[in-house]
């Protein structure tokens, strides 16, 4: 990370010990991005504060942006606020919850004969074509405009539109986040304004009525 110029690093139920004289080894000259590290109890308290969210998969996945693609819209997705890129453990990846909960993936394109990359490689993988689009210049850099929401306002936008979507029908009970994921994505795309997510949470609470409404319960919000 630091050979890349990056600082800001959050962990998420970290293990035992990073901070030994062991971990402080492997992190020779970057103590100060080791001592600075925050940690989280989730992925979605850790991502809270971004606008936009990349996590890394190591399965092809339609979709998934290339580190290259990631680093060109990398300004955009941000959208003037903090972007955070989400890394597995080495041993297992992010399980389909958490990438589920990003708004775009990035894959590195392998050679299919040995696939896997480890953790730090996969990093400097990402951060270096990051930095890349850094030194070139703001060329491309999207008009400023209203401030983009956050990703936990859009998160709980998404959680009380699930709730509405399963009270209408919309969503099966049984299988609901592979449509709200895709749905989660649509929006994260439109980069909404922290207003324009407090219409789409109204709009997601009236439609919860009125399902409730349909369904001959209480007609109160």
């Amino acid at each position: 990370m630091k050979n890349m110029g990056l600082r800001t690093l959050c962990l998420v139920e970290p293990p035992e010990g990073l901070r030994d004289r062991e971990g402080r080894a492997l992190a020779y000259g970057a103590w100060d991005v080791l001592d600075g590290a925050r940690v989280a109890p989730s992925l979605q308290d850790a991502v809270a504060a971004s606008v936009g969210v990349v996590g890394t998969t190591g399965r092809e996945i339609p979709g998934a942006w290339t580190p290259r693609r990631l680093a060109e819209e990398a300004e955009r997705l941000a959208g003037g606020g903090i972007l955070s890129l989400v890394f597995g453990p080495e041993a297992t990846g992010l399980t389909g919850a958490e990438l589920s909960l990003c708004h775009a993936l990035v894959h590195a394109p392998t050679d299919p004969e040995h696939l896997s990359l480890n953790l730090a490689q996969s990093v400097l993988l990402l951060a270096y074509e990051m930095r890349l689009a850094a030194l070139a210049g703001p060329a491309g850099r999207p008009e400023e405009g209203e401030a983009r929401a956050a990703a936990g306002d859009v998160e709980q936008a998404v959680h009380e539109l699930r709730a509405a979507l399963l009270e209408i029908g919309y969503l099966d009970p049984r299988s609901p986040d592979r449509v709200l994921t895709e749905l989660r994505r649509m929006i994260a795309r439109a980069g909404p304004t922290p207003r324009e997510v407090v219409l789409l949470r109204g709009l997601a609470r009236q439609v919860a009525w009125a399902g409730r409404v349909a369904r001959g319960g209480a007609g109160t919000g």
